[in-house]
């Protein structure tokens, strides 16, 4: 996949899927693939306008979304809330397809 084509194919709802993760590396799917049962599902959706939806797990189970934007430097997906001038998140890209996004833990 050619680099600059990698904003574009982050560009949708992306969840977490724990099940595939590793000791190293966590696993997330698009919202629209097939997760087994889960107690709730983080993730965040990623616009094309560099905003993002933070989608935590509320306690009852449910998502919790809180918003901010996103931006993408080399291999590093960085989020940042509301008005943060540095990145709450950073998430490393280990790889990436319109099907699975893995990123190091």
């Amino acid at each position: 996949m050619p680099k600059d084509a990698l904003p574009e194919l982050l560009q949708k709802r992306w969840l977490h899927s724990h099940e595939e993760d590793s000791d190293t590396e966590m696993v997330f799917r698009p919202a629209s693939f097939k997760f087994p049962p889960s107690r709730g599902r983080a993730g965040f959706d990623l616009k094309p306008n560099k905003s993002y939806v933070d989608i935590g797990i509320a306690p009852a189970d449910g998502p919790q979304e809180s918003r901010g934007t996103w931006k993408l430097r080399d291999d590093q997906l960085e989020l940042f809330k509301s008005a943060s001038p540095t990145p709450t998140r950073t998430l490393q890209i280990v790889s990436a397809d319109k099907d699975r996004l893995v990123v190091k833990k």
